[in-house]
């Protein structure tokens, strides 16, 4: 258990029934009360709640374990992931994983996340590495510039690039602001 005054960023809890990480909080004091306001994020749904919890309650916390997997491939439904240590296979529904589905590349390295054996999702590194599959050629005398063109990942997302980027290149991409980050060397 941990106390509503104890709650910190990336703390996992046991919340109304569902499983949240919380991703704001903020401790409050109106009226002599005290009160937290939380945002929390469920774990299942991928929902964001707002939420004020009572100071000094007592909250279950979830304990989340984060395994080390590979990414296989995909049926069209499943999402399928390999155990690095115990080489079992996990398959993950493509509605868990829509906002990793534009940085995830077979043989990727991923952190599955699982509690109590429900496999919830995955966390990708901050920054991964793609291939650029679709862009147009630069045109002499922008490369100058921080002139930015479009250009499609393996994956079929779509990024801004530098013009000096071409086709066939692999670039990093940071996965959180989903934003060109540099030419791999």
């Amino acid at each position: 258990m941990i106390s509503s005054n104890d709650l910190s960023t990336n703390v996992t809890i046991e919340f109304e029934g569902e499983i949240y990480v919380v991703l704001e909080f903020q401790h409050v004091l109106q009226n002599k009360t005290a009160f937290v306001r939380v945002k929390l994020k469920n774990l299942r749904t991928g929902a964001t709640v707002s939420r004020t919890i009572n100071n000094g309650i007592k909250i279950p916390k979830a304990m989340i374990d984060r395994l080390s997997m590979t990414y296989q491939y995909n049926d069209g439904h499943f999402y399928w992931f390999m155990d690095n240590d115990t080489y079992d296979q996990v398959p993950i529904e493509k509605k868990n994983l829509e906002n990793e589905l534009p940085f995830l590349v077979e043989n990727q390295e991923v952190e599955v996340i699982q509690y109590k054996g429900e496999t919830l999702g995955v966390n990708l590194p901050d920054k991964v590495t793609v291939t650029v599959s679709k862009t147009d050629p630069a045109i002499k005398g922008d490369t100058k510039t921080n002139a930015l063109k479009d250009a499609y990942l393996e994956t079929g997302f779509l990024i801004k690039v530098p013009m000096f980027i071409e086709e066939g290149e692999r670039v990093i991409v940071n996965t959180n602001t989903k934003e060109y980050v540099s030419r791999e060397k």
